[in-house]
C-alpha cells in the first residue's frame, strides 16, 4: 500500500473515497499534523497502490491492518470518507483492538445501490491518445453528464504520459470490484470504541433510514452534520469538517 507520513504524535490514517487518492483529505492532513502523525494512503487500485482483480471489505480491511503493524503501533485513530468510510469501518469492526477512534464522513455500514453508471461509462470512453489537455477531458465529462464538481474530482487521477493521458487508478479492477464496493458484509460483533459520523446535510448518503444500522455496529457513536453541504463535505466546508475531526480526535 503506498502513502505518505507527516508530523509527530499518534498515528491518524486518512483513507479516501472511490475514484479518488491520498491527496483528497491532504488539507485535513495539514490541518492535524502539529498534533498527530498523519498517515495518508493510496487505497488498493488506486493512486500508486497494488492493482488488484478483487477489493473486498475484508482485504481492504487487511491492508489497514497491514500498514498499521508496518508503522510499528499499537493502535492508529481512522479516518475515512465514503468508500474510505466502509474500509475504516470494516477494519474497527475487523481489528476493533488496532483502532483507537474512528470518524466517518458520509457513508454508513449498508448496501448502496450502484450509482457510478455514468461515471464508470465517461471514464472508460476517456479517448486518452486523442486528447490534447485537460479541457478536453472536461469537455468529454460534460458530455456524458457528468457535473463540474465531480467531473474535475475524477480529472485529478488523469495525468500526462508520453503519448497521451492515462489513469492512475485501475478502472478495470474497479469496475469488477464494484459490487463488492457498494455492498457491506456481515461482522459478528459491534466496535464499542469511539466514533464519530460527520453528514453532509444536502446527502443522501446517510440518513433517518440508516440509523439502526449504525447503532447497531457503532453503539457509542456520536453524529454530526454539517448543513449546506452534499458528500463532498471535506471539500466544501473544509474547515468546518477539518475542525469537527480534531476536536473529536484530540478530546478523550
Amino acid at each position: 500500500m503506498h502513502y505518505t507520513t507527516n508530523g509527530n504524535g499518534p498515528v491518524v490514517i486518512l483513507i479516501h473515497g472511490l475514484f479518488g487518492d491520498l491527496d483528497n483529505l491532504k488539507a485535513l492532513g495539514k490541518s492535524l499534523e502539529d498534533s498527530f502523525t498523519v498517515v495518508r494512503v493510496d487505497v488498493a487500485n488506486h493512486g500508486s497502490s497494488k492493482k488488484v482483480s478483487s477489493m473486498t471489505y475484508l482485504s481492504l480491511a487487511e491492508d489497514i491492518k497491514r500498514l498499521i503493524e508496518t508503522l510499528k503501533v499499537n493502535s492508529a485513530i481512522l479516518v475515512g470518507h465514503s468508500m474510505g468510510g466502509k474500509i475504516a469501518m470494516a477494519t474497527a469492526l475487523s481489528y476493533p483492538g488496532l483502532v483507537n477512534k474512528l470518524v466517518v464522513a458520509d457513508i454508513a455500514p449498508v448496501s448502496y445501490n450502484s450509482r457510478h453508471d455514468k461515471v464508470f461509462e465517461a471514464l472508460e470512453s476517456m479517448p486518452l491518445n486523442q486528447i490534447k489537455d485537460r479541457r478536453d477531458a472536461l469537455e468529454h465529462m460534460r458530455a456524458h453528464d457528468i457535473d463540474e464538481g465531480t467531473a474535475q474530482f475524477l480529472l485529478k487521477s488523469l495525468v500526462r504520459r508520453d503519448q497521451g493521458f492515462k489513469w492512475k487508478m485501475n478502472l478495470t479492477g474497479l469496475k469488477q470490484s464494484y459490487s463488492d464496493i457498494i455492498s457491506w458484509p456481515t461482522f459478528t460483533s459491534p466496535y464499542q470504541g469511539a466514533c464519530l459520523f460527520i453528514r453532509g446535510g444536502d446527502s443522501d448518503y446517510v440518513t433517518s433510514a440508516h440509523r439502526n444500522a449504525i447503532i447497531e455496529q457503532f453503539p457509542t457513536v456520536k453524529a454530526k452534520t454539517i448543513e449546506g453541504t452534499g458528500h463532498w463535505l471535506h471539500a466544501q466546508k473544509a474547515s468546518i469538517f477539518n475542525r469537527m475531526v480534531k476536536d473529536f480526535i484530540t478530546n478523550k
